[in-house]
This record gives structure tokens, sequence and C-alpha cells, in this order.
């Protein structure tokens, strides 16, 4: 009878600890990895991300960049190129890229694509040389902007 004593005030020091921590009121604050800015009456949205954010999500940056692509005729003139990765197209078929302004701050902007060659798209349309577009984690760029995965 003894040992069942012991056991129950045992038993009871236990559980009475698991309700020790409720009394304290959490100091957890949420913080949103990215904050986007839509604009009334524009489709565009503007994404700024947290610095952990950037680093969890490994985003990079290209320059759009003016040059000659191999095998193209000699009297073509230079064009605007950024690494295939920058493209996102949508369901309608349309492609953008995201500038990025400023640090962590990212702005799609519509393209026009001329062709691929290899890991490079030649534009058309977009971008002026070296504006600053992102190249690395576009994708999560676009979950972002638009909810998806969220």
């Amino acid at each position: 009878m003894r040992h069942s004593l012991q056991f129950v005030v045992a038993a009871l020091a236990v559980a009475s600890l698991q309700f020790a921590g409720c009394k304290e009121a959490s100091t957890y604050t949420k913080v949103e990895p990215a904050h986007v800015e839509h604009k009334e009456g524009e489709e565009i949205s503007k994404l700024t991300l947290t610095e952990k954010a950037m680093e969890r999500l490994d985003v990079q940056t290209a320059p759009v960049r003016d040059g000659k692509i191999s095998g193209a005729p000699e009297n073509e003139a230079a064009r605007s190129v950024v690494p295939y990765s920058s493209i996102v197209y949508i369901a309608t078929g349309d492609a953008f890229v995201y500038t990025s302004p400023e640090p962590r701050v990212f702005v799609r902007q519509p393209v026009e694509v001329d062709y691929i060659e290899g890991d490079i798209a030649v534009l058309k349309t977009g971008p002026a040389p070296g504006t600053l577009v992102a190249s690395v984690g576009v994708t999560e760029l676009f979950g972002t902007e638009f909810g998806v995965g969220h």
C-alpha cells in the first residue's frame, strides 16, 4: 500500500509540472517571409522578401546583358539576353521576368522571348540592359506573388 501511495504522489507531481508553463503568455511572433504589395488598378505586384527568405530560397540575380549569340549571323546586332531560368511562362503563354530594382525587392515584368539558345533567352522586348533579374528562385517568387503553395 505504501508503494502505491508513493506512486500516486509521484504521478501527481509529474502531472503538475506540465501545467507550470501555462501561466506565461506566448512570446512567439509570426514573421511573414514576404510582403506582397498590390497596386490598385495594376496587374503587377511588388514583392519584398525578408533576409531569411532570401537565404532559404537562395534567390539569385543576374543582369540583363547585350550580347552576341554564338551561331548568330555576323551582321546581327547585339541582343538583350537573360538566363533562361529567369523566364516564367503563364497559362496564356505570356512570359515574364522578375526584376530587382533594389535588394530583396522583385517586380514581375513582361518580356517577349525571340528564341532560346542553350541556357540563354534572347529577348525581343524586356527590361533594359543592366537591369537585375531573378535567375534562381523564380518559381518561388511567382508562387509568393499569387499565393500558390501557401
